[in-house]
């Protein structure tokens, strides 16, 4: 692992993930980050449940780009709540080739909590807050 994170997810880049110049189309990471989110959650069990009052929804996503990745490169997304707020979760992410050492992407996302009937923020529900905040220990801001 790369403290502090301290979970990734793998995939591999697709021919459709390229673009004219051979490189990975830079809109094509978002997918490789949701993944990795994805599977931290699976990790902790907080998969959404269908059907329950609130989800979280996409409030920001910034990404900066490092070096170009290739058909058929894999990569390595590491994973981590950077920040519980009242509302609002941030997920940190960093890319790197495999195998290897360089730095692809790094990313943030900001999650909002919502209730889906009124589309209005509500507080992030304690059965999110407490499992992550036991897996990331001190390494999240709260």
């Amino acid at each position: 692992m790369r403290p502090p994170f301290k979970l990734s997810a793998r995939t591999r880049v697709g021919f459709s993930d390229t673009d004219a110049q051979g490189i990975v189309y830079y809109g094509r990471y978002n997918p490789y980050f949701d993944l990795a989110r994805v599977e931290y959650l699976r990790s902790l069990g907080l998969l959404q449940k269908r059907g329950e009052a609130g989800d979280f929804v996409m409030r920001a996503n910034d990404v900066e780009y490092f070096a170009p990745a290739v058909f058929d490169d894999e990569i390595e997304v590491f994973v981590r709540v950077r920040r519980i707020g009242r509302t609002s979760v941030t997920f940190e992410f960093a890319a790197y080739r495999v195998p290897g050492d360089e730095l692809m992407v790094t990313a943030h996302q900001t999650l909002v909590y919502v209730d889906l009937a009124e589309r209005k923020a509500c507080p992030v529900p304690d059965a999110f807050r407490a499992p992550v905040l036991a897996f990331e220990d001190d390494d999240v801001d709260a």
